[in-house]
């Protein structure tokens, strides 16, 4: 019997490692992705004691991105995309996120196949809510994904933080995922010396933060800066490709690729931190957008490969 294999179209346009693991595209529904939520374990289910409250982010959902005057504007190939989405309320670029001012929206997985690198490319767009005139790219603060990981040994997390503007001045920066030489857990959480979070986890809304966007959790990539995409106004959305690739078995990034620029992070890894109970053979891959005024902003995902070697 002859055997053939095929691929969906859909796949040519992202460049996979040896083995898909998952190819969602959300005209097909949510794929798995869901809301990161703490963990409401305590008396009433309230979460851990925490300067920045994890409760608030506001729900990913399926959008057709509609528009105050374009309608609809569907996804980049079909009609809906994954958008994360956040409340119109942002704080200090120097203290702790607002409540609300984030979206965040992850898929819980597990190693599977043990790899030695591991692989996240996307198509993506990003815009303020369309809710006022004039331009608004410098309501955006940032945009991330990093990859949440536990082996044997270390839980650790890489990922890339897009600063776009801080205070709306544009920044248009790459940042890593790599805690700064020196941090206290008390440091880490904003003062809370028993905080549930060690140094080097969940750098997205933990760690001191800088007036130039630099935090205790982020690293300026070398020859990070680069103008991405975008249109003229809120309701013109261009699609934009996102890859990162990591080397889970030396620990250490390799590459980050938006649109056509590849930068090289090898040589250098995240942090490294004791493992957490029950979470042995984690990865799970997450999403997030940031505001930097009291104006929503949205992160529109067209459709995500993850793929491993």
């Amino acid at each position: 019997m002859q055997r053939i294999l095929s691929y969906e179209r859909g796949l040519e346009r992202f460049n996979p490692l040896a083995r898909v693991i998952t190819y969602d595209d959300f005209d097909k529904g949510f794929n798995g992705w869901l809301d990161l939520t703490p963990n409401f374990v305590y008396d009433n289910y309230e979460s851990f004691d925490s300067a920045v409250d994890l409760t608030s982010w506001a729900p990913a959902m399926l959008s057709s991105a509609s528009m105050r005057f374009a309608s609809s504007h569907g996804s980049m190939e079909g009609t809906y995309s994954l958008k994360l989405t956040t409340a119109p309320n942002a704080g200090p670029p120097t203290e702790p996120p607002a409540a609300g001012s984030m979206g965040v929206a992850l898929k819980r997985l597990s190693r599977f196949g043990d790899p030695s690198k591991i692989q996240i490319e996307a198509w993506y767009s990003y815009t303020p809510a369309q809710d006022r005139v004039g331009l608004g790219e410098q309501d955006l603060r940032a945009i991330g994904f990093y990859f949440d990981v536990q082996d044997s040994e270390y839980r650790y997390m890489p990922g890339v933080r897009y600063v776009n503007a801080i205070d709306g001045k544009p920044v248009k920066r790459w940042q890593y995922w790599k805690a700064s030489d020196g941090v206290t857990r008390a440091d880490w959480n904003f003062g809370v010396e028993d905080g549930w979070c060690k140094v080097g986890i969940d750098n997205l809304w933990y760690g001191r933060r800088n007036p130039d966007g630099s935090s205790d959790g982020y690293q300026w990539l070398p020859g990070g800066e680069q103008d991405l995409l975008y249109n003229e106004s809120p309701d013109k959305l261009n699609w934009l490709y996102f890859r990162l690739l990591v080397d889970i078995e030396k620990r250490e990034y390799i590459e980050l690729q938006s649109m056509d620029t590849v930068f090289d992070l090898r040589g250098i890894s995240p942090t490294l931190v004791e493992r957490y109970s029950s979470i042995d053979n984690l990865i799970n891959p997450i999403f997030y957008v940031e505001t930097d005024t009291n104006r929503s902003v949205h992160l529109f995902l067209d459709s995500i490969v993850y793929s491993t070697e």
